[in-house]
């Protein structure tokens, strides 16, 4: 997806996408390169641009903007980058959007409402010191884009002797240009850009005084971080995309051997990869443009966030789009390496990934990033009805008996009047829950989280039951449906084989059919929670004459049959989680077959797609930033300070991307923009195992000598070698990036 997530944005972004395509094709680009690097637009582009008022957009309507926001500025920013628009259509949107940040700049905006063209100057060099009522500028500052050529700059310059202030001030041409054989105390050089579509240079400030009136105050340092980092991903997603459409359509119709190279997995699993690079990357930036009407601290963390995890997915995206391209994608002319130099400058001018980290880490320590998408105020009689029933709930004891490992717990006062009001899985059709959407989810949500109640755990239930409520008939239904949210019935799944693991239709566990029933032979392994299982989802072979996918069932089967036998697997961690199930002539009566024999694989791709959903939106468990917040608290850590924060802002921006991923899928369900192939589950459980696993790995380098201490002493390195469940759960990798390549990129098999 891109940002675009409702059909107002997504009729813009088609709208921007074919404007740039005609305005400024890339062939006319590379025409002009000389004159972008000089600042120079060609005749009618700008003018062209500005006509539809894209430059605008999110000005104040009395200055020639529309009122509209980050995020429908993001979207328009992203889809011209997709087609590499030229110029200085970033820094300009950038300089005006500090501006309107400021107090008293009418006259500011309105020069930007008009078309003028601008660049932000900045950098760690310049420095602002009083001087009687006024103040001079001294220092060199970054390099910035578009600053060639610029009608209006806008720059920021720390204040000498308070590193929390700024002065923010702004320049007009008469301001840089200087007069043959004059001297001066403002100079701007031009340098040679590594992005060919844009100017760059440097301005440099020798004591130069401040008229009060280019003075801008009122700028917000937040708000000034969150708009520039923004803008900068925005862009950075464009190139995302453009780079994974680019290296699609080449790898589909590119033959090697005899064959596309686009069937061959070393090569689906790359592109794959760059899809869910991608999707990350959208996500990310859109929920920094969300953070815009956030408080302070919000908005700090989503652009640190954007900063560390969108500005570097970008060149990573154009180093994978080069690599598959191969040769052709290593000349100069094709366009891939223009959008590879553009995602270069841009992590440049924003600043490096070392930075980004230490600046999230420290901003992780101090909040945590707001996932709400409700108002307080948001569905109140629902919020009434839940919160009298969770009132109720609360003053009941907490008897639910606990189980070992994975396994939910059992039974419960508490869980009946849950159960009873649908609130153990709100989101599943009355009479089991309340048919709620992800609005209401998030209300009720809410309610337990303000009352500070845990919800109700099912377990692999949680996988089972909404395949039971769509395929089951009325009598499994009623069965199994409320004694499992009850907490009666403890469920396990029979899928993976010896033989075959992730290959269902391998499978060889065998039924035959007998009077009233079926007999089972086999064994099944991997399976979790089977040692406290009450029943079993299984699937088995019952016709052998069909394809192979074809031929199977979808049973249920009692733990405690005749012939069923649990046999526990150690795992590295040196708990018992896992199986081997032996089924031995387990009879199984026709009432337990769901659905119609043979139909076991369209009901097992249910299970396995709840089981994705499930293992997509998982709590970060792994490597999380909690533990990491603990060796700094204690200072339990090797190395420095510094060290330890840096890796705490790499790993809450691992957390930060999955819920970011989690909850644009939500708005875009809300929104009527879902893939249609359940590929966003497939997207969050690779991201979600990728994450987890770097995480972890994170986490294990600031450690030192404790690593080497086991559990229970030191839980550190148990949750390191926990990790594997994530990186098998609901597929490997290695599979889910098999689904990506085939389903959603339509890769040849």
């Amino acid at each position: 997806m891109s940002l675009a997530v409702d059909a107002d944005q997504h009729a813009l972004a088609q709208s921007v996408a074919a404007f740039a395509r005609k305005i400024a094709p890339l062939s006319q680009t590379r025409e002009h390169l000389s004159d972008y690097a000089a600042g120079v637009m060609p005749t009618g582009v700008w003018t062209a641009l500005c006509e539809p008022g894209l430059h605008a957009l999110h000005l104040p309507a009395e200055y020639g903007g529309d009122d509209c926001g980050l995020d429908t500025l993001a979207v328009v920013v992203e889809q011209l980058s997709a087609a590499l628009f030229p110029g200085p259509y970033l820094s300009t949107v950038t300089a005006s959007a500090l501006v309107m940040a400021a107090t008293d700049a009418g006259a500011l905006l309105a020069d930007f409402g008009a078309g003028v063209t601008g660049a932000v100057v900045t950098g760690p060099d310049l420095r602002a010191m009083r001087d009687g009522e006024g103040w001079v500028v001294s220092g060199v500052s970054d390099p910035a884009l578009g600053l060639t050529g610029a009608e209006r700059v806008v720059v920021r310059a720390a204040v000498a002797g308070d590193p929390e202030a700024s002065l923010w001030f702004w320049l007009g041409p008469a301001d840089l240009a200087t007069q043959a054989g004059a001297v001066s105390s403002i100079r701007m050089t031009p340098a040679e850009a590594v992005d060919l579509t844009r100017s760059l240079a440097r301005a440099e400030f020798d004591a130069y005084p401040v008229d009060a009136g280019r003075v801008l105050d009122g700028i917000d340092p937040a708000v000034a971080e969150l708009w520039t980092t923004t803008l900068a991903a925005a862009e950075a997603t464009g190139i995302c995309r453009w780079c994974l459409d680019t290296t699609v359509e080449y790898i589909r119709v590119r033959h090697q051997f005899g064959r596309p190279i686009g069937s061959f997995q070393a090569v689906q699993h790359k592109a794959a990869l760059m899809l869910v690079r991608a999707e990350v990357a959208s996500a990310v930036t859109w929920d920094a443009a969300r953070a815009e009407t956030q408080p302070t601290g919000q908005r700090l963390l989503a652009a640190a966030n954007a900063a560390l995890t969108v500005l570097p997915a970008a060149i990573d995206q154009a180093v994978d789009c080069v690599s598959l391209l191969g040769g052709i994608g290593f000349t100069w002319e094709h366009d891939a390496h223009l959008y590879w130099r553009r995602a270069i400058a841009l992590a440049a001018v924003v600043g490096g990934e070392d930075a980004a980290a230490r600046a999230l880490g420290e901003r992780a320590l101090l909040a945590e990033r707001d996932f709400s998408f409700v108002d307080a105020d948001t569905l109140p009689e629902l919020r009434a009805t839940v919160g009298g029933v969770l009132d109720t709930v609360a003053a009941l004891a907490d008897d639910e008996i606990p189980s070992e490992g994975w396994s939910p717990a059992r039974g419960g006062a508490r869980r009946a009047v849950l159960a009873d009001a649908g609130l153990v899985a709100p989101h599943w059709p009355r009479p089991y829950g309340l048919g709620a959407g992800p609005a209401e989810q998030a209300v009720i949500a809410e309610e337990f989280a303000r009352r500070g109640l845990e919800r109700t755990e099912l377990g692999i239930g949680a996988w089972v039951l909404p395949t039971l409520i769509e395929h089951g008939d009325d009598e499994q239904r009623e069965q199994f449906v409320t004694a499992t949210m009850l907490g009666d019935i403890i469920w396990c799944q029979l899928f993976s084989e010896p033989g075959a693991g992730s290959d269902l239709a391998g499978l060889s566990t065998a039924a035959r059919k007998v009077d009233g029933g079926w007999i089972i032979n086999g064994q099944k392994v991997w399976n979790s929670q089977a040692q406290e299982a009450d029943w079993a989802v299984c699937l088995a072979r019952t016709d052998t004459e069909v394809p192979r996918h074809a031929g199977l069932t979808y049973f249920l089967i009692p733990m405690n049959a005749e012939g069923v036998e649990v046999r526990p697997l150690r795992q590295v961690t040196g708990i018992w989680e896992f199986n081997e199930v032996f089924l031995d002539e387990v009879f199984v009566p026709d009432s337990q077959v769901v659905a119609e024999p043979g139909d076991g694989w369209r009901i097992a791709v249910t299970t396995l797609s709840n089981e994705r959903v499930a293992m997509g939106s998982a709590t970060f468990g792994h490597g999380s930033s909690t533990l990491v917040r603990r060796l700094l608290e204690s200072g339990d850590h090797t190395g420095t300070r510094d060290d330890a924060v840096r890796v705490l802002g790499r790993n809450t921006a691992l957390e930060l991307s999955v819920a970011a991923l989690n909850l644009r899928d939500v708005v875009a369900r809300m929104n009527d923009r879902t893939d249609g192939n359940g590929s966003s589950n497939s997207i969050r459980k690779v991201w979600n195992a990728i994450a987890q696993r770097d995480a972890t790995r994170a986490l294990a380098s600031i450690l030192g000598p404790r690593a080497a201490i086991g559990h229970p002493e030191q839980p550190y390195t148990f949750d390191f070698l926990g990790l594997p469940a994530i990186l098998f759960g609901g597929g490997t990798i290695e599979i889910q990036l098999n689904i990506i390549a085939r389903r959603v990129l339509r890769l040849p098999q």
